[in-house]
């Protein structure tokens, strides 16, 4: 999981350079953050001990939830394309997947 969430920051970044100043500096500036968290909690769950991940694990997967809705602000205010909008959707997606089966495995 900690690989594929560095994958999508990757992607993330690399979209930041050909937006306007104001989008940068605004709503992708909270998106690149919360990604960079989402990093940070996926780690520090792969690290801790069994019993210790669920509340790392809880707050990726609001993260996530998070990340999701700001992405379809930034589509619905044409900020990202549609492709490039759905792309990260689906990444989005499988990220949310792999959290949620870790959680369910530590239940």
């Amino acid at each position: 999981m900690v690989h594929k969430v560095c994958e999508f920051y990757k992607k993330t970044y690399l979209i930041s350079p050909r937006l306007s100043k104001r989008d940068r500096f605004g709503i992708f500036s909270k998106i690149e953050n919360i990604c960079l968290e989402i990093i940070n909690l996926s780690i520090t769950a792969s690290l801790e001990a069994k019993v210790n991940k669920f509340p790392f694990l809880n707050s990726a997967r609001i993260k996530i939830e998070m990340l999701k809705r700001f992405f379809r602000i930034a589509y619905e205010l044409d900020i990202i394309n549609q492709k490039l909008y759905i792309e990260l959707e689906l990444d989005l997606q499988e990220i949310s997947k792999m959290v949620n089966g870790w959680i369910k495995y530590l239940r």
